[in-house]
């Protein structure tokens, strides 16, 4: 509540915030839209591949030339200025940068660098949800060593429903569900760069197609982005994915409570405290009314007939019995709001949203009939999409984590639908993630999550 007048104290120290932004693309951007009007805050520097897509990236969010025309990271802290660079890893170490924003969206490379800024005991921000969900608690668990803080990312659905859980459990109140809205059909699974256009156009009208990264796209329309962001949201609440994933059930704001509760009282889902993503598209892909699909919820229970008769009395949204009760937030700003992760872990050091233990996971699951030979190409692509999978299920099968499921040869042939397992897969045991995820298992594996359970 009290973030901007921090800000304010360090801007008139003439210390603010000092940040490293690694990642030009669209969530990145959108902070660097907001940050050059934030007081109390500094990127020093944003690191990129592509440096001139980056200068032309701060020129689109409204910054002046001058402003990013530092000659070094020493001469962008002097004079308050921004540094465009190629290396991420000489900006990671520049001493006077006091938090790395992660957002490259690559799995490898965001465990990579977030390795890199615990070395160097630089916060993190890690918009990066991939790389969280394919080693988060590893990744939290050193940088908490380290004294550092390591967070979600504000303005990305699993802080923002982090916050939800929060808050209920804070005000006393029984978490049922928490997730997000979608556009959501069983068919989408089988949907791929090439396809994905017939289903966007469906609803968007994106003129000129070259603006968008369609593999990255049809990650959120073939269900892979919804399991790795509740994979996220479970590894940092304590929620858990229902056995069978998600189901993606059609609902409307106003029906979140009646939907999105146990079976055994009526609703969808297979029991209580679990995550849910809902869908803006009936199984007859017809809109719903007043959809979610931008938003997240929380769905809570009432425990005493009072609480219940206060949901009606300050018209929240009721199941029909009044047991239950939903809050939601309609949209989510991406990297709008993402000032608040950067704020809160200077300022405060308190992450905003953590993954606290290994409780999902997401596998890479077979989009059509694949042959021994084919090479896997990750998420968004031809070949798989991701699952959210219990992690206890998904470590006794042995499944391939998605984020490790790209440039890999099939070993054997894969049905439609089937999970892929690490032994189905010719994989580089010496990969540096795949050792990181190797060491995550070991240490947050199945008999932690069983002892989880029991308690």
């Amino acid at each position: 509540m009290n973030l901007s007048t921090k800000l304010m104290e360090r801007e008139t120290a003439g210390r603010p915030v000092t940040i490293g932004l690694i990642g030009a693309g669209k969530f990145g951007t959108m902070f660097l839209s907001q940050v050059r009007l934030t007081r109390g805050m500094h990127v020093i520097a944003v690191a990129d591949l592509n440096i001139e897509r980056a200068r032309s990236q701060l020129r689109n969010a409204g910054w002046d030339e001058r402003e990013f025309t530092a000659s070094s990271l020493g001469d962008a802290f002097k004079r308050r200025r921004t540094f465009v660079t190629d290396d991420a890893r000489a900006m990671i170490a520049f001493p006077d940068i006091e938090v790395i924003v992660e957002a490259t969206g690559d799995p490898k490379t965001g465990i990579r660098f977030a390795l890199d800024a615990i070395a160097h005991g630089k916060h993190i921000v890690m918009v990066n949800v991939e790389a969280d969900a394919l080693a988060g608690p590893l990744l939290a668990s050193k940088a908490k060593a380290a004294g550092i803080v390591y967070s979600l990312a504000w303005g990305d659905q699993p802080a923002l429903i982090c916050e939800h859980v929060d808050w209920a459990r804070a005000c006393g109140f029984k978490v049922i569900a928490a997730g997000k809205g979608t556009r959501y059909h069983p068919t989408y699974h089988r949907s791929t760069p090439e396809t994905v256009w017939d289903i966007l156009d469906k609803y968007l009208q994106i003129k000129d197609r070259n603006s968008i990264n369609p593999k990255m796209f049809n990650s959120f329309i073939d269900g892979t982005k919804s399991g790795i962001e509740m994979t996220a949201v479970c590894n940092a609440t304590g929620l858990v994915p229902q056995s069978g994933g998600l189901g993606f059930p059609p609902a409307s704001r106003f029906e979140l409570a009646d939907v999105c509760k146990p079976r055994s009282d009526g609703g969808t889902l297979e029991k209580a405290g679990v995550t849910e993503v809902v869908s803006s598209v009936d199984r007859a892909e017809r809109d719903v009314p007043h959809h979610l699909a931008m938003g997240t919820y929380v769905v809570f229970e009432g425990e005493s007939e009072y609480a219940r008769r206060c949901f009606r009395e300050y018209h929240l949204l009721p199941d029909k019995s009044g047991r239950f009760a939903a809050l939601y937030r309609p949209v989510h700003m991406i990297g709008l709001e993402l000032g608040i992760s950067v704020a809160s872990a200077t300022l405060r050091n308190e992450p905003t949203g953590v993954p606290t233990g290994f409780r999902s996971d997401v596998v890479a699951t077979a989009k059509r009939n694949l042959k021994k030979g084919e090479i896997l190409d990750g998420e968004g692509g031809f070949c798989v999409w991701g699952k959210q999978t219990p992690a206890d299920q998904s470590l006794d099968a042995g499944y391939l984590p998605l984020g490790l499921a790209h440039t890999v040869k099939l070993k054997c042939d894969i049905a439609e639908g089937e999970r892929i397992k690490w032994s189905d897969v010719d994989y580089d045991s010496g990969d540096a993630a795949v050792k990181f995820r190797r060491e995550m298992e070991a240490a947050f594996g199945r008999r932690n999550v069983a002892a989880e359970a029991a308690s």
